[in-house]
């Protein structure tokens, strides 16, 4: 046995048994890792050399208290009424940072779009599949993983919805 045995991936280890178990492990060796944490959508695309567009942001809102999971386009804003109307509630709030890792596991910059600790619901917006491939968090700050918009929603259990803010 060698002293340095080789990484499995640079995925969070949490998330790279949640990618295997979906039967998505051939995704780990696509994982890149950076040396700088890239907390936000604009840093992950800088470091990625990809459009804003293309960096999915998994957000963790407070839906009359029960967490919600909403998938959204780097480019884009969660427009909070719409996610509101979508699921019915009487009040959208985003989740407070504990709130967030207790629900994923993971700390908010690093948060997949699946493999989370509990299930919840998932809405994502529409504007994801406008692209062949997007990137999203794959379980720490400094790690991202390349999927096709379609297979990211369906292992997410996501609804295709529009709560995007307009661009007026």
């Amino acid at each position: 046995m060698s002293a340095t045995a080789p990484r499995a991936s640079d995925a969070h280890p949490r998330f790279a048994e949640a990618l295997r178990e979906l039967g998505l492990g051939d995704l780990l060796p696509r994982v890149r890792r950076f040396p700088e944490q890239t907390r936000t959508a604009q840093e992950a695309a800088a470091a990625i050399g990809c459009e804003l567009s293309q960096i999915c942001k998994s957000l963790i809102f407070a839906a009359d208290g029960v967490p919600v999971l909403v998938l959204m386009d780097g480019a884009s804003r969660v427009d909070v009424e719409l996610v509101r109307r979508e699921l019915g509630a009487e009040k959208v709030t985003r989740a407070k940072a504990d709130v967030v890792r207790e629900t994923t596991g993971y700390a908010i910059g690093g948060v997949p779009p699946f493999g989370h600790a509990t299930r919840t619901r998932v809405l994502a917006d529409r504007s994801l599949l406008d692209h062949d491939e997007v990137w999203a968090a794959a379980g720490t700050p400094y790690a991202v993983f390349p999927i096709d918009p379609k297979a990211l929603v369906a292992h997410a259990g996501g609804a295709v919805v529009d709560v995007r803010e307009s661009a007026e």
